[in-house]
């Protein structure tokens, strides 16, 4: 009798279901996943929807280091010995999450190279841009900070086909993730909408020719 072949591993089926170690919860808009200072146990899975990761310094002051989306990774740093959570998430939108026990993702790391490989692309690909946000806020304006940022929102550049119309997000919030003032940003997104390169009301359409505002040369750069 044949040998049964074995049934190829498919991350995506894996994390959609509950199984031993992993759950899926349901957050609405503005919903805590985690906060600062919780123990860091485990890994998350965006299914669907939108959070943010905002850190709170000593002195109170809020900043808002990244906005993560569908597909996208979070809470990792407890693989690399986090004991707690350096980063509050919050759902940005009503979302999806699936919650990995740190005994089950090494687990499922060591046993099946199809989600290695997922897990080690999503991990390479944040670093690249870490590193991405570092140059961008030495060496760029406010305005080509804010232009990539929206950019990015809209998923410009990533796999697949953009989302150009990003889901209701504040002034605040933009102005605390390229590190400048909300009337800048407010300054610059009434320029933007002018010149045609996005909408607004509600959420933001982003128009690719956004991408001449982060591509123009510019001789100095301002914040």
């Amino acid at each position: 009798m044949a040998a049964k072949t074995k049934a190829t591993f498919d991350p995506k089926a894996f994390l959609g279901k509950i199984g031993d170690g992993r759950g899926i919860s349901k957050y609405r808009k503005d919903d805590v996943v985690f906060s600062q200072g919780d123990p860091a146990e485990s890994v998350f899975y965006i299914q669907k929807g939108k959070v943010k990761l905002v850190v709170i310094s000593p002195q109170g002051k809020e900043a808002v280091v990244a906005i993560l989306g569908a597909n996208e990774f979070f809470g990792e740093g407890c693989l690399g010995g986090q004991k707690t959570r350096i980063a509050t998430v919050v759902a940005m939108a009503d979302s999806s999450i699936v919650q990995l026990k740190k005994s089950a993702i090494i687990d499922v790391i060591h046993k099946e190279p199809a989600f290695s490989e997922m897990f080690i692309a999503h991990l390479l690909s944040r670093s690249i841009r870490v590193e991405a946000d570092l140059v961008d806020q030495l060496f760029n304006s406010s305005e080509k900070r804010l232009a990539r940022l929206l950019l990015l929102l809209a998923n410009f550049g990533k796999e697949g086909k953009p989302e150009p119309l990003i889901a209701k997000i504040s002034q605040e919030t933009l102005a605390e993730m390229i590190g400048t003032t909300r009337s800048r940003v407010s300054f610059f997104m009434n320029k933007f909408r002018k010149l045609g390169l996005i909408e607004y009301n509600g959420g933001i359409t982003v128009h690719s020719a956004l991408l001449n505002v982060v591509l123009r040369d510019e001789p100095q750069s301002e914040t």
